[in-house]
C-alpha cells in the first residue's frame, strides 16, 4: 500500500476543525439567547406588559433558530419557550405590586 501524501488521520484533523468552529458559533448563539431569556424574566419581574408583548417574538424566534442550527435541541427550545410564555401569563394575571401592598 502506498503512502497517502495528505497523511494519515486527515478526516481526524477536519473534524476537529469542524468542532471548534462549531462551539465558538454555538456558545455566542447561546449567549445571545440566554441575554434575551434574561431581559424577559426580568421585565416579567416587574410586570411591564409593553415590554414583554415587544420581547416574547424575540425570544422565541431566537430559541427556535438555535434550535434550526443544532445549537440546542428542538425540544429544549420548545420547553424553554413554553415556560416564558407561561410567566408572561403568570405576570400578566398577577396584581400589581402597588394594589398588594394597599390591601
Amino acid at each position: 500500500m502506498a503512502k497517502l501524501k495528505t497523511g494519515r488521520h486527515t478526516g481526524a484533523l477536519k473534524a476537529s476543525r469542524q468542532a471548534h468552529t462549531h462551539m465558538v458559533r454555538n456558545r455566542s448563539v447561546k449567549r445571545q439567547i440566554r441575554s434575551l431569556a434574561k431581559e424577559y424574566t426580568e421585565a416579567a419581574g416587574s410586570k411591564d406588559a409593553a415590554k414583554l408583548k415587544d420581547l416574547l417574538p424575540k425570544v422565541s424566534s431566537a430559541w427556535d433558530k438555535a434550535a434550526k442550527t443544532g445549537a440546542i435541541h428542538w425540544k429544549a427550545a420548545a420547553r424553554k419557550k413554553s415556560r416564558l410564555a407561561r410567566l408572561a401569563q403568570k405576570a400578566a394575571h398577577a396584581p400589581a405590586p402597588a394594589a398588594a401592598a394597599k390591601a
